[in-house]
């Protein structure tokens, strides 16, 4: 068997459908009889409702159904995966409803329509006659776990704290951090605030559900996590998980995290009101919904004490964070607990090492998972901390980052081994192509208006969420008749190609022609359990699966074959759909699967595993220009150098990792979720969200260090998230660079950098 697709830029498998227009996403799902949904949201923050009249709503001709909190199940649950893939003794925080009578944001959902049309549920939703009583809220972090600031969630914060949602997560590793830093030669400290940003994937939350008359449940959604939306809904719908069927329609619009579980609620939802009314109900988010009632990433504030010798190993660190988690917990302590163990921990070797986070609730929409999940802003964080103790000890910040990085035979908290650490090469590799010993350090020499600077940034992320989660998967491998290679696995394809990575991965490892295998994604129907497309995992996992599988269909292949053929199984091999036996050709896979299929044969094989972890390791090396009168920042450059292991399919790697440095680029000068108290978010659309445009766009230049890890196929390692966790420290360490100023808050706005630049006096 030889190795004849992996590491080829192979052109994906879902192109020709997603650029004809013929794929088909969740808004072109359309099924006899189907009814429309619209939402009634909360126009408050906090606030209780003393009635609900939706008899006139009821009345509108063309409305088949209304549900409120009144009319529908109050049994609770959490719309993130981890409900049902957070192995015990943890216990997912449940605190939402489908509806609710006391809505905790502006957005919060209080009634729902079904119509014949869109215009008719619109128009019903506004006949529905609320009597309101406005409750205290509370929207800072900070100020939310204050002892007299106002209870978001009374029935489910730790009773220990206001407002922190089951909280604390405490990681530690080796000794006290406290005793240490005492004997510590130099310490430093670094704080920072971090916005809330949204997800901004192309196509919006949206669901069609049909509830039959037995009891079955038919939802095909825009969810990044099938199987996990199954569970969440059959228990919060009260129905057998046998019952529920849930899937893509095939492809999904990008995710970025914001699918992981349900797509907002639109499954839900729409459940319901199928359930209500007996018919299939669509319900698709408008941008403003999407943007405004669906998770964001985290924000809010970080601080970490960083501790070293002389010499510049690390000694102690010590990070705290307080995230808002917003009305819900949803991801809340999961992705605080990933903050502390990726985003601050896993590069480096830290003798004596803790990290508290706080998941915060507050009264805004909730905030959940976003591609990086915990990782950037831990970054944004420790990584400013290592640049200021370079220069506390005089040294060379990438040779500081070097002498401490987590090696092959580091310990550290993480249960697992680090795997194949490829930090250092990516630290070089980086610096070396924006030229880091020319222009590092050359502020002083500057003179004019507009300055330059460079500024670098590495990290770790994982390539699963085992051994953290309930994480297995299961792939099923079988011959058509014609030799047609089939997979069969319930992963979605949320967009960067996973699905044909994992084709050329199955093509090299059972010997078919790639062009000759085909596969069956996104459908619980079709295939039994996976947790979804997160956690960087997709292809590592899947491949590794996979393999198990191989070994199993190609024994399968042999044994039959070589008794058809009167061979020694033990001298056949099988490469590019080409049977040998002693090397020499004998037949043909398609001639074989004809004959064994008229025999009453099929070969097939399955595998159900759970697959390893191991960290991916990176760098990021930022060159900026500063206009000292104007305040604005402009990234010329991203050199981004990610260890992938091996890159299956070299240009989709390089997609995925200038996708994330593109995030991560609007994450430090631009994005930001404004709130506006009484009105909520001002940022309802792409019109007032300021993502990153063509012209913002650097020259992105990406790296792909190749260092296979022995736990991955073909030495494979997750690449989907990296990409966007170190850009932005990388960029502001940049800053600092031209200007002299180290910023304390993001995005660095044309505002922030004039006032910071006029408190430094540099102005």
């Amino acid at each position: 068997m030889s190795v004849r697709y992996v590491g080829k830029d192979i052109p994906r498998n879902d192109g020709f459908d997603k650029v004809t227009g013929r794929g088909v996403f969740t808004f072109d799902v359309h099924l006899p009889r189907m009814l429309h949904g619209k939402i009634l949201r909360s126009p408050y923050a906090h606030a209780k409702v003393l009635s609900i009249d939706t008899s006139a709503a009821e009345a509108l001709p063309g409305v088949r159904a209304v549900c409120t909190f009144e009319n529908t199940t109050a049994k609770l649950w959490n719309g993130a995966a981890p409900m049902f893939i957070t192995p015990l003794p943890h216990k997912p925080v449940l605190d939402q409803t489908i509806f609710t009578g006391e809505p905790k944001y502006i957005g919060d959902e209080v009634a729902g329509v079904a119509a014949d049309t869109e215009e008719i549920a619109a128009q019903a939703v506004k006949l529905i006659r609320v009597e309101w009583q406005q409750l205290p809220a509370v929207y800072d972090p900070l100020e939310a776990v204050k002892p007299d600031a106002p209870q978001v969630q009374p029935r489910f914060a730790n009773p220990e704290y206001n407002n922190i949602c089951g909280g604390p997560v405490i990681l530690t590793f080796g000794g006290d951090p406290d005793e240490a830093f005492k004997h510590c030669d130099e310490v430093v400290e670094y704080r920072v605030k971090l916005p809330r940003v949204k997800q901004a994937q192309m196509e919006t939350h949206g669901a069609v559900a049909s509830y039959c008359p037995d009891g079955r449940l038919d939802v095909i959604s825009t969810t990044q996590a099938p199987y996990p939306t199954k569970m969440i809904l059959a228990e919060a719908l009260d129905l057998p998980v046998s019952k529920v069927t849930v899937r893509n329609p095939p492809y999904v619009g990008g995710g970025f995290g914001v699918r992981i579980g349900l797509s907002g609620k639109a499954e839900i939802l729409a459940a319901a009101l199928s359930m209500k009314c007996g018919r299939p109900v669509k319900l698709i988010y408008t941008r403003e919904e999407d943007f405004t009632c669906s998770d964001s990433r985290h924000g809010g504030y970080l601080e970490c004490r960083l501790g070293a010798r002389k010499d510049g190993a690390f000694v102690a660190l010590d990070t705290r964070a307080w995230l808002n988690t917003g009305a819900y917990a949803t991801f809340g302590t999961d992705l605080v607990g990933v903050c502390g163990a990726c985003g601050t921990a896993g590069a480096y070797v830290i003798p004596n090492f803790r990290y508290t986070g706080w998941p915060v609730y507050t009264n805004q929409m909730t905030a959940g998972a976003m591609r990086g999940f915990g990782s950037p802003q831990g970054n944004a964080v420790v990584e400013p901390a290592i640049e200021l103790m370079a220069q506390r000890l005089g040294m060379d910040s990438i040779e500081l980052r070097k002498k401490n990085s987590t090696r092959e035979d580091t310990r550290n908290w993480f249960p697992f081994p680090p795997g194949s650490c490829g930090t250092n090469e990516c630290l070089d590799r980086a610096a070396a192509a924006i030229q880091w010993n020319e222009k590092h350090g050359r502020a002083a020499q500057q003179t004019g208006p507009v300055r330059r600077g460079v500024g670098i940034s590495a990290g770790t992320h994982v390539s699963n969420a085992a051994p953290f989660c309930v994480d297995y998967n299961t792939v099923l491998l079988r011959i058509e008749r014609d030799g047609t290679l089939f997979v069969n696995s319930a992963i979605p394809e949320i967009g960067p190609g996973s699905t044909t990575a994992c084709l050329q991965v199955a093509s090299d490892l059972i010997g078919v022609p790639f062009q000759n295998a085909v596969m069956k994604f996104g459908d619980t129907d079709a295939a039994a359990f996976d947790i979804g497309s997160h956690a960087t995992r997709t292809l590592y996992t899947v491949s590794y699966v996979m393999a198990d599988a191989a070994k199993e269909l190609r024994r399968d292949i042999f044994t039959w074959v070589g008794r058809h053929l009167d061979l020694d199984p033990g001298s056949l091999e099988l490469d590019d759909g080409i049977i040998t036996s002693g090397g020499k050709p004998v037949s043909t896979l398609a001639e074989m699967a004809s004959a064994a299929h008229l025999e009453g044969k099929q070969f097939m094989a399955s595998s159900c595993k759970v697959p390893p972890n191991c960290l991916p390791f990176y760098a990021q090396a930022a060159e900026v220009e500063v206009d000292l009168e104007t305040g604005m920042v402009k990234v010329l450059k991203v050199a981004a150098a990610h260890d992938v292991g091996r890159a299956v399919n070299p240009r989709l790697c390089k997609g995925q990792i200038e996708g994330g440095v593109l995030q991560g680029v609007g994450y430090a000068v631009r994005e930001e979720m404004t709130y506006v108290e009484g009105k909520g978010f001002y940022n309802k659309g792409f019109h007032s969200y300021m993502l990153p445009t063509a012209d913002d766009r650097p020259e992105i230049e990406s790296i792909l260090v190749e260092n296979p890890d022995p736990s991955g196929v073909f030495g494979i390692i997750g690449i989907g998230e990296c990409g966007v966790n170190p850009t932005l420290a990388a960029i502001g360490n940049a800053v600092e660079d031209a200007t002299g100023v180290r910023f304390h808050e993001f995005p660095l706005t044309p505002g922030r950098v004039l006032a910071g630049l006029k408190a430094a006096g540099k102005v």
